[in-house]
């Protein structure tokens, strides 16, 4: 009798725990909204990350570029241009600002020429959360320096995206209080750790929704998130517009 007891504890903790795993995954893939607002205040206070709207608009952000290691025809950078300019699709560039060098600053100047917008990733690609609130402040500040300068413009930047996507409530507050907005997202296809374009459109296509907010990756080891960002668009920017969907920066989503 105690041995069948046992077994029936043992099959029900199995039962719980593939129902367990199966909630999680279907979370990771559906990334729903309820979530995303009940840890909202956990992750980043105050960031946006998705505008409810009944219109098919959605909005394509792009992280961790420029590409600093390649010039010409094989930086990701602007392979990501390209296909953004065949497919008249406007993106919000998040820039980390230490990538910005000699030989791809031209590219910042043809963002702006293409229309899209510049947003501030920082300075390097570490943990924003990790930062001192002075080290914080500081990074913001001299990104932000550095990216209006190689833009070649006079421009104000509007948002900021913390790395690694999170932020403190005293973080927040610096970032209002130096006139930005944080940005988050409610699409991110983890196409920084699974190597699959494929995958990526699949999953944005599956759950893209009025208002979301598309979170894509530049540069990488190797390149690897930049290219796999160029299969990614090539694929998803002609799905979407077949879906109804304009493609478009932060600021004009908020519109």
């Amino acid at each position: 009798m105690a041995k069948f007891r046992f077994l029936i504890r043992y099959r029900m903790m199995v039962l719980l725990a593939i129902a367990a795993l199966v909630i999680a995954l279907a979370i990771l893939w559906k990334q729903p909204h309820w979530v995303i607002d009940r840890l909202s205040a956990v992750i980043c206070p105050g960031a946006v990350y998705y505008v409810p709207m009944e219109q098919p608009v959605v909005a394509l952000t792009i992280d961790d570029g420029p590409d600093d290691q390649q010039i010409g025809a094989a930086n990701t950078t602007q392979k990501i241009l390209d296909v953004l300019a065949q497919h008249q699709t406007k993106a919000t560039f998040f820039l980390i600002s230490s990538r910005v060098l000699p030989q791809n600053q031209h590219l910042i100047a043809m963002m702006r020429r293409q229309g899209h917008e510049l947003g501030n990733h920082l300075t390097v690609d570490e943990p924003s959360i990790n930062l001192s609130l002075p080290e914080f402040t500081s990074a913001l500040q001299t990104a932000e320096q550095q990216i209006q300068a190689a833009a070649d413009s006079n421009i104000s930047l509007r948002w900021m995206r913390p790395g690694s996507g999170r932020c403190n409530p005293e973080m927040a507050q610096i970032a209002q209080q130096q006139g930005y907005k944080i940005a988050l997202g409610s699409l991110w296809p983890y196409d920084t750790t699974l190597p699959s374009s494929k995958f990526a459109v699949q999953q944005i296509l599956a759950n893209v929704q009025p208002g979301s907010i598309i979170v894509l990756h530049d540069y990488g080891p190797n390149g690897d998130w930049g290219n796999r960002t160029v299969e990614t668009l090539t694929q998803l920017l002609p799905q979407l517009k077949q879906k109804g969907y304009s493609v478009v920066t932060l600021s004009e989503l908020l519109k």
